[in-house]
């Protein structure tokens, strides 16, 4: 073998083992971006999933908030509950968890509202809300639970 088929063979090797380690570095930064990508919806899920267990306390508490009878509204200790569903949903913003807006006369997104009931009998071209039946919220903007409502037309 003369030397510079020696030199030709040589070059090919480098060739190639040089397109084997570019492959090798983009597959491995493709699973480094996919580990990533796992690690965030893991994380996002166990966050959804203990939020999704605390909303019914906050459910809750807001029913025996409003049920109040009128006479113990000034109550302190009335107004301490009310406070702590408010300090709880405070710290749930601090998750990025924020309630669904189904205020009356809202119009109805089935992305985020959930009909329960509709009024079949109201007349109008768009459908909003008539009433809130259950808070829905959402998580790093995407619904973990819609909000129950009655619609209407308007």
């Amino acid at each position: 073998m003369t030397k510079s088929k020696k030199v030709e063979d040589l070059e090919e090797q480098i060739v190639e083992l040089t397109g084997d380690l570019q492959r090798t570095r983009a597959d491995f930064e493709n699973y480094r971006k996919r580990s990533e990508a796992d690690k965030a919806a893991t994380y996002t899920h166990g966050q959804s999933a203990a939020i999704l267990k605390l909303l019914p306390v906050i459910d809750n508490i807001e029913r025996a908030i409003a049920y109040t009878p009128e006479e113990l509204k000034d109550n302190k200790w009335v107004q301490g509950i009310a406070n702590l569903v408010k300090n709880l949903e405070k710290s749930l913003e601090g998750l990025n968890l924020k309630r669904i807006d189904a205020a009356n006369g809202v119009e109805f997104n089935p992305d985020f509202h959930e009909a329960i009931q509709f009024d079949e009998e109201a007349e109008g071209e768009k459908e909003v809300i008539a009433e809130e039946l259950q808070a829905g919220y959402t998580l790093n903007g995407q619904p973990i639970r819609h909000a129950m409502v009655k619609v209407t037309r308007q």
